[in-house]
């Protein structure tokens, strides 16, 4: 087995534990019944789980209570409190990415990336596997894989890759496209990585007005922090565009830079997620949670 499909097996691991703690939250599952859903020693499951998430699967079903889940409706959606609240601590911190957006030309946009050449590769992350695309100005495209089947492609040739192709060049249709993992591994490593990086990370972004001024509002919303549909609204200077916010976000390719994971339903419910319901919780439960170990460093 090489390294990339162990490291693929490692997070679909991660994310059968993480369905199970969901579903099974109101009964307060021990670690010891974690693990044996998932066909693994409970010592090696909170080794591999910490690794992967940056929090126990302790810490993660405490984020995932009813009674955090209803602290996150307290003032303004307040998430660090509530992650004090449920006693969440982390071993690490996800940095805050310096990212610098540079808006495609009209023209550009006119000619669906023709003449231009997009460098695109696949990555596991500990949220799952990703496939990146760039260009000479910047990541172009960065969206998880099956984000509706928990059976991701670990060895590149499957439907999942394929599919996530078609996808990049649908975006980008006369764009010429040259896949090279390698090329793309630091670019993808930098996104998830614990380690704060100060360089700005260059984000080539196609869109209309509307669209570019809700992203940026998304990129300045902090790690740990969530907005609702209507506080974003607000925040772009157009309260009553809930319904094209919805659509902006929806339209968004980047996925993580772009954090439309932290936008939630105006009631507090976590909401849908274009990549998974699973995958947008276990986001916000673990920038929660390392958001409190970097205040306690």
């Amino acid at each position: 087995m090489n390294e990339l499909a162990a490291r693929c097996r490692a997070y679909e691991t991660v994310a059968r534990a993480i369905r199970f703690v969901k579903q099974r939250r109101p009964c307060q599952p021990s670690l010891q019944e974690i693990a044996a859903h998932v066909g693994m020693s409970h010592f090696h499951l909170q080794r591999l789980f910490s690794v992967w998430v940056g929090i126990s699967p302790k810490r993660f079903l405490q984020y995932l209570t009813t009674e955090h889940a209803r602290s996150l409706l307290r003032g303004k959606y307040d998430v660090l409190a509530a992650a004090h609240a449920a006693g969440l601590s982390g071993p690490g911190r996800l940095h805050d990415l310096m990212v610098a957006c540079d808006a495609a030309t009209p023209g550009e946009v006119r000619s669906l990336g023709e003449g231009l050449q997009i460098t695109y590769g696949f990555a596991p992350t500990p949220f799952g596997r990703v496939i990146a695309g760039s260009t000479a100005r910047g990541l172009c495209h960065l969206q998880f894989v099956n984000a509706n089947d928990s059976t991701d492609d670990a060895d590149g040739d499957g439907d999942g890759d394929a599919g996530a192709i078609r996808q990049l060049q649908a975006d980008w249709q006369h764009a010429r496209l040259l896949r090279d993992d390698a090329a793309l591994a630091s670019s993808i490593g930098r996104v998830f990585s614990l380690v704060g990086d100060e360089r700005p990370l260059h984000l080539l972004l196609r869109g209309t007005n509307f669209q570019l001024k809700v992203w940026q509002a998304l990129i300045d919303i902090a790690p740990g922090e969530v907005v609702s549909y209507g506080e974003l609204a607000a925040r772009i200077e157009h309260p009553r565009a809930q319904r094209a916010v919805a659509s902006a976000l929806a339209r968004n390719r980047i996925a993580v830079l772009i954090p439309c994971h932290r936008v939630i339903r105006e009631n507090g419910d976590v909401g849908n997620y274009r990549w998974g319901g699973d995958r947008k919780q276990a986001l916000l439960a673990v920038e929660a949670a390392r958001r409190v170990g970097q205040s306690r460093v």
